[in-house]
């Protein structure tokens, strides 16, 4: 035998299972899996049942939360439906009063029939006290049910994935079924008594009397405008609009960094953190890149030329201060997510997951109509699909409790009308984004219009034009369109194109009118 052969045999032998191994093995692969059944509680279905059933009360409590849905059994599920289909008539539900809808019912063995099982729960029944526990625990266990059942099917459709059907959809549709059943179990806290309302108004006095500015809401660092609306104000949802280089996302570009700028916390009693002025940011921009809003961020502080930093056109001492600014930026609490083309059921599952991990006292939208609602809703129409996204804006404004600004394009009817400044219904989709925000603000720069119109020079029409070009150069305006706290009005604000910055112009450098809703 030749050395290479006694080699490979050798190690063949240390290698290779023995015979009782691949046994083993094999009578392991071959053996059932151990059955197990979904989680649930039959013994807090019938308790809560029979609670119900011995006092209506109880189901108050209950159907809060829970649905027929989501009990286990199916026989339960049934009878707690008709339950609340009984109460809700206004009769009283006993078994007794049950007994007609389930006379005919199979038997649940051969020595119980539904009716006298019914009695049985009522004579079981424990003190409704423990109903709202009895009612959680049934809700969790629907909740696991739920999830294995996506989890199942996420692992199925992964096996045996359909050709048009790629893992980027497998993957949204999975975030939207986990999203809708997060949002299943919001119900709400229910009433609140007034005297707590009030007390709640009072901290909120509290905190604008003590905060820089005597603001109640969040310092948008534009005194004006701050003025008029008390800041950007908890749980608001804002639509800024405007038509194309109106300076729209320059406007909101401006308030992130100057909340993110301004923000100091301090620590409570209870050892948590509380911002006691400006607020942690979080910036989803659909339309531009996070290194485009930075530039931007970054030729205002910096007071250099956007277009001079993008070419890379600057001197020695502007990048020395583009490196002092950057320093001075890098710190400030503003998050952006670049994520282009997101669904709202995504942007909202991203917002809870900041606020969690670093906390969010301001989330701004860029823009609202480059955001997709459900796979129903866009099948349907645009404008069902702007409703969805605009009613999902403002629920997580009030869920989160920060004010959500979210900017809007505006209808061509605009360019069509002789004075250009826009109003509510030259939003796109009106009716619902008009109906759903607190407020509604329009950003207007007439300079952008009258410098388009410009005739020839040493005409008596040029000298008309260089007036009014002096009159509205650096100059633009915030018109109030809708505000739900306050009055409506117009708010005039310094702009400077080439750093893309607003400002507040010197008092009495122009005429403020302001009327009421």
């Amino acid at each position: 035998m030749r050395d290479g052969e006694s080699v490979i045999r050798l190690a063949m032998t240390q290698t290779a299972p023995s015979l009782s191994e691949q046994l083993r093995a094999q009578a392991s692969a071959e053996a059932p899996l151990a059955f197990r059944q979904a989680p649930h509680n039959i013994d807090a279905e019938q308790a809560l049942l029979g609670a119900i059933l011995v006092n209506n009360e109880a189901n108050d409590r209950a159907s809060s939360l829970l649905k027929a849905e989501h009990f286990y059994d199916p026989l339960h599920a049934q009878i707690y439906e008709t339950l609340g289909k009984l109460i809700g008539a206004g009769k009283q539900a006993t078994p007794i009063t049950m007994r007609t809808f389930f006379e005919n019912s199979e038997p649940i063995d051969q020595s119980l029939t539904v009716p006298q099982y019914l009695a049985r729960l009522a004579v079981n029944a424990t003190s409704i006290i423990n109903v709202p526990d009895y009612a959680r625990t049934i809700y969790d266990l629907a909740v696991r049910r739920q999830l294995i059942t996506i989890g199942e099917e996420l692992v199925n459709t992964a096996f045996d994935s359909p050709i048009d059907q790629p893992p980027e959809k497998q993957i949204q549709e999975a975030e939207g079924r986990l999203y809708s059943l997060a949002e299943n179990g919001k119900y709400g806290s229910g009433f609140v008594s007034f005297g707590h309302a009030l007390k709640e108004a009072i901290l909120m006095a509290g905190a604008a009397y003590e905060r820089d500015g005597g603001l109640s809401g969040l310092a948008t660092g534009l005194t004006d405008l701050d003025n008029k609306m008390g800041g950007l104000q908890s749980s608001d949802l804002i639509v800024l609009a405007g038509r194309p280089s109106m300076g729209k996302t320059a406007l909101v570009t401006n308030i992130a960094f100057n909340v993110a700028k301004a923000y100091r916390e301090e620590q409570q009693p209870d050892g948590t953190m509380k911002a006691i002025n400006g607020g942690k940011v979080g910036f989803f921009s659909l339309e531009m890149s996070a290194e485009q809003l930075a530039t931007r961020i970054l030729a205002e502080q910096a007071e250099i030329s956007s277009e001079k930093i993008r070419r890379g056109m600057i001197n020695e001492e502007e990048f020395r201060r583009l490196a002092a600014v950057s320093q001075q930026m890098s710190v400030a609490p503003l998050f952006i997510d670049q994520t282009g083309g997101i669904t709202i059921a995504q942007l909202s599952a991203r917002a809870r997951k900041l606020k969690r991990q670093y906390g969010l006292n301001l989330l701004i939208v860029d823009y609202l109509q480059l955001l997709a609602g459900s796979s129903k809703s866009s099948q349907a129409n645009r404008v069902q699909e702007i409703t969805e996204i605009t009613t999902g804006l403002k629920a997580l404004a009030k869920e989160l409790a920060v004010p959500v600004i979210a900017l809007s394009q505006l209808s061509r009817a605009v360019e069509q009308r002789e004075d250009k400044r826009p109003q509510l219904s030259d939003l796109r989709e009106s009716g619902s984004i008009e109906q759903d925000a607190d407020v509604v603000m329009f950003v207007f720069r007439e300079e952008y219009y009258i410098e388009r119109t410009k005739p020839d020079e040493g005409t008596e029409k040029f000298a008309e034009w260089q007036a009014n070009m002096e009159r509205c150069a650096g100059k633009a305006e915030v018109i109030i369109g809708k505000q739900r706290h306050g009055p409506v009005g117009t708010v005039t604000l310094s702009f400077e194109g080439q750093y893309t910055r607003f400002g507040n112009l010197a008092p009495g450098s122009y005429t403020e009118h302001q009327s009421y809703e």
